[in-house]
């Protein structure tokens, strides 16, 4: 009794069941590319994304909600997300390593593939508008911590904008560019390059998500000074982690892709 007593919380989550569906929505994700590039079944392909997506997101969305609910703040969220990050790091890494080793294999090859569409001017509007979104979301992040609620959800919103506009921006070149040849599957320069921004952009996404269930909390009071606070830290460092991996792929996937 007396041990139940000191931990009167204990065993809220312990039993929870949406890391599961998280699970499989994961595990769905690649099948997808296995069924669009391997078996070539588009359809099964977006059949299996579409259930992916959605169960991901209701997933997140369950989880999210038991937590504010019924939890309480420990402030494990921000170390949490800084290994997340750290194993965010990796996968990048992996994709420079590949992208790297092919532009020094094909040196002499390399000059033919880089396409005349090439915009270099694209990644310089991209990356001023990833860092003032990184700003907004400072100020969302500080605002949030002095009680001003408002002003949170309107820098979250803002900061979701240019996310969006970065993202808009990033697909019509990329159409542009496919348009006219180059495709993921033209060259190894192809490859790399829409391997490398199309992860990234992926990770873009993520941070908007992140962001609507911020803004999500703070309309529904469930984020105070005493709970929630956490989250808005790892989610404000999540987006400046994108930011700062965008200079690394711009600067790969553009400047040193495109260097003859």
């Amino acid at each position: 009794m007396a041990q139940h007593e000191a931990h009167p919380h204990l065993g809220e989550h312990e039993y929870s069941y949406w890391p599961l569906p998280v699970g499989i929505a994961t595990l769905l994700l690649p099948v997808t590319f296995v069924s669009y590039f391997v078996w070539q079944k588009p359809l099964l392909a977006l059949v299996l994304g579409g259930v992916s997506v959605a169960l991901f997101i209701l997933s997140l969305a369950g989880w999210a909600y038991e937590f504010f609910k019924k939890g309480h703040e420990e402030g494990l969220g921000f170390p949490a997300m800084v290994f997340f990050i750290v194993s965010e790091v990796v996968i990048f890494g992996t994709m420079f390593a590949a992208f790297y080793m092919a532009r020094v294999a094909h040196a002499d090859q390399w000059p033919n593939w880089v396409p005349k569409e090439m915009n270099l001017i694209m990644p310089v509007i991209l990356t001023l508008i990833l860092w003032t979104s990184s700003a907004t979301a400072i100020v969302a992040e500080k605002a949030t911590h002095s009680g001003k609620k408002a002003l949170a959800v309107l820098f979250f919103l803002i900061t979701i904008a240019l996310g969006l506009l970065f993202a808009v921006l990033h697909i019509l070149e990329w159409s542009h560019l496919w348009h006219n040849g180059f495709t993921i599957s033209s060259n190894m320069y192809g490859t790399g390059f829409y391997a490398l921004t199309g992860i990234h952009t992926s990770h873009v996404f993520v941070g908007i998500f992140m962001q609507i269930v911020a803004i999500l909390l703070l309309l529904t009071n469930q984020i105070s000074h005493h709970k929630g606070q956490t989250y808005i830290r790892a989610t404000v460092l999540y987006w400046h982690f994108v930011d700062l991996m965008w200079l690394l792929v711009a600067s790969s996937a553009y400047l040193v892709g495109s260097l003859v």
